[in-house]
């Protein structure tokens, strides 16, 4: 042992390998390839999980009856879960046996139990530790907000059993994240992105990946992941049970479901891209400018009600929300530019009731399950239409009714039209005058269709001020 080493600390006792003196005695680790000692572990890692270990129950319910275990269906009653939703009705049977799965289904209609209830059936079934690094099942997600919902989903799932699970996004620490990965999880829920950064490091291992999940797949596509999609898909076994769901079919589905995919059972819950029932949509035609003081309005009615908010850039939903703070409301923001911690936060004040108005990027628009939230206004009208029917489902969940408005400006026709062609319904105006092009379009019968309805709604008018004085008008 070196004279350094072999000092006393401030407690009186031999300092150990690792700590530093300048820190209170306590083990420091520096990143990068530097070897992380036994007492940082002792120090950063998570404990192991506890459980009570407990006799399988001898319990008759409907999960139980699909082959659900038991020691997981008695977690369901708590938590408000007594019977299975249409998709879980549809889903579990096949899963549980062991077939791939393509689920077609809405947000909000209860596919994290659809796949996670009967992952948890066949991991409890294994008997044994994971290997370090590996998880015995993977599931993707395409938001940090998404992926936290489902883990919190996971833990309250399989309360009481030896099932450990781990989330790994982007926003948090790496070091942390891989040193956690050296003991093995079950359950692996995470981002592409940062699913790939912690590969690269060695730090996770997709040899043994029995079972996959790619929630909200097509969200997936539409941001880019596609490429991490397949790259990741060449590290996992060809043996594995693969369950695909998402709200839409576009053509690239279609090829990332066959190469995923093997004899899929196919499930479809209601028509992909329409709303749920019991969300009472309306569109207000307003200017630009007009929008906020709109808003406040709107929001002044439902104070004591939580609202989500959306914009379409990052940059404007921070200028709402602290103009709207700025009028006196409780409100908070979620988007790119903040960090993981700040939107956690966001979240935990919105979900307690703290903060009445959350203003989001469509980060939010899927994987939050607040069924408190009773009002959703589309203050910018989203480019992707899908998003839009994710954005409002938000509200009217577990159950409860809901309201969604979308604020259109005269530059936003086209998306309404493209909205209201995906939904192959039109939204109910509720307020402003409609503009002369949704008129006729609405007068020839429904959304951009065909005949001169349809060349119309494929001509998206540029954007310009509305109503500019005519002095300052160019000529």
């Amino acid at each position: 042992m070196t004279e350094q080493s072999s000092r006393p600390n401030r407690s009186g006792k031999p300092r150990q390998h690792g700590e530093n003196p300048s820190r209170g005695g306590k083990p420091q680790f520096r990143g990068g390839n530097a070897k992380p000692t036994t007492a940082h572990r002792r120090l950063r890692d998570e404990p192991e999980e506890k459980f009570i270990r407990r006799a399988i129950p001898d319990i008759d319910t409907p999960f139980t009856r699909m082959g659900i275990d038991a020691r997981v269906a008695v977690n369901l009653p708590p938590m408000g879960i007594d019977a299975p939703s249409p998709i879980q009705e549809k889903a579990i049977p096949g899963i549980v046996e062991g077939r791939d799965l393509l689920g077609l289904a809405q947000t909000g209609t209860g596919k994290t139990a659809a796949f996670g209830l009967p992952m948890l059936t066949r991991l409890l079934n294994i008997g044994r530790k994971p290997e370090p690094k590996t998880c015995r099942a993977l599931i993707l997600a395409p938001t940090r907000e998404l992926a936290t919902q489902i883990a919190e989903n996971i833990d309250a799932y399989a309360a009481g059993t030896p099932i450990r699970q781990f989330r790994v996004v982007g926003g948090a620490s790496i070091n942390v994240q891989t040193m956690r990965m050296e003991r093995g999880v079950d359950v692996l829920i995470a981002t592409p992105g940062r699913l790939i950064d912690l590969i690269e490091r060695g730090a996770v291992d997709l040899s043994q990946t029995k079972y996959l999940v790619l929630d909200e797949a097509d969200q997936m596509l539409d941001i880019g992941f596609i490429h991490a999609l397949r790259r990741i898909a060449k590290m996992l076994p060809r043996e594995r049970q693969t369950l695909l769901f998402s709200a839409t079919m576009p053509k690239l589905m279609e090829e990332l479901a066959e190469s995923y995919l093997t004899d899929p059972l196919k499930v479809a819950v209601n028509p992909p891209g329409q709303a749920a029932a019991k969300i009472e949509q309306g569109v207000h035609f307003v200017n630009q400018g007009d929008k906020a003081t709109l808003l406040a309005e709107y929001l002044a009615k439902h104070r004591d009600e939580l609202a989500i908010v959306f914009g379409r850039t990052k940059h404007g939903s921070e200028k709402l929300s602290k103009l709207l703070e700025k009028w006196g409301y409780k409100v908070a923001a979620i988007h790119g530019n903040k960090s993981q911690g700040q939107r956690e936060r966001a979240l935990a004040g919105f979900r307690a009731g703290e903060t009445k108005v959350l203003v989001a990027t469509d980060v939010a628009a899927r994987g939050l399950d607040i069924p408190e939230v009773a009002h959703v206004y589309n203050y910018d009208l989203p480019n992707v239409p899908e998003n839009y029917v994710h954005r409002i489902g938000r509200t009217a969940r577990a159950g409860r009714d809901g309201r969604a408005i979308a604020f259109c400006a005269p530059a936003e026709i086209g998306e309404l039209r493209a909205i209201e062609k995906a939904m192959k319904s039109q939204i109910p105006v509720v307020g402003g005058e409609v503009p002369f092009e949704a008129a006729k379009i609405r007068e020839r019968g429904g959304p951009a269709g065909r005949g001169a309805a349809g060349q119309d709604a494929r001509k998206r008018p540029a954007r310009r001020p509305s109503r500019a004085p005519k002095s300052t008008q160019r000529t």
